[in-house]
């Protein structure tokens, strides 16, 4: 369902616009021209003279106004549009305070198996994914697991053939599919894997999800330390 308050239906259009002054207040431009407020941006990545934006765009409920909308910004020297959906209200968060909050999450988790779970949900939910799954160790296989992944046998051939490619090894460049992306959690031995089929995961998404799984590789650390270690740091 879509939210709409006001007769207001929120999309948000992932674009790509030329990293030069100007060229994002011609798209604001063209977004108000066909009566949308533009009311979040965030910058997903930088390069080769691109930018790559997520807006947040309220329109009026009106079905019409979408193509309108995507040709007025295609209309701006240098745009295109890769991206429009529709967001229910409750699904449409900041994701800066998203992953402050998932942080939260993480470190507040007492069992791996319980931070194990916690952090597949929070990776699909933080990063719109339609799987996320946490796989390897020394008895290889999944641990957890949201959405319908990919066998255990296949995520570990992409991720080891991704750490070979890419030369780094706890993940975070492209280095496969556009569309998945991985993390790896080193003190654990587990790689965080998530799938978003059709829709890229950009450079920043990335480098947050690596962030993600440094944060909990530290509290999994945490969690396997001997108790009287925990409790008492000058013990032993």
């Amino acid at each position: 369902m879509v939210a709409t308050v006001g007769c207001v239906v929120t999309y948000v259009l992932r674009v790509w616009i030329p990293d030069r002054p100007g060229a994002l207040g011609a798209v604001a431009s063209r977004i108000g021209a066909v009566r949308g407020d533009l009311v979040g941006i965030d910058i997903l990545e930088r390069g080769a003279g691109m930018a790559i934006d997520e807006l947040v765009v309220d329109l009026p409920d009106n079905e019409g106004l979408v193509p309108l909308l995507v040709h007025e910004v295609s209309e701006v020297d240098g745009v295109a549009v890769e991206e429009v959906r529709e967001v229910a209200g409750s699904s449409l968060a900041d994701p800066r305070l998203a992953a402050l909050e998932t942080a939260a999450l993480l470190v507040a988790q007492q069992s791996r198996q319980d931070l194990m779970g916690a952090l597949v949900r929070r990776a699909a939910s933080d990063f719109d994914a339609q799987w996320a799954t946490l796989a390897g160790g020394e008895q290889s296989g999944v641990h957890a697991e949201v959405g319908e992944c990919p066998p255990a046998a296949w995520l570990a051939a992409f991720v080891a053939g991704s750490r070979s490619v890419s030369g780094h090894p706890s993940g975070g460049p492209i280095s496969g599919p556009h569309d998945i992306a991985w993390a790896a959690l080193e003190r654990a031995g587990l790689d965080l894997v998530v799938g978003r089929p059709g829709r890229p995961v950009r450079q920043r998404e990335r480098q947050q999800l690596v962030a993600l799984a440094r944060i909990a590789d530290l509290r999994w650390s945490e969690l396997t330390e001997p108790a009287a270690l925990r409790v008492h740091p000058g013990a032993g």
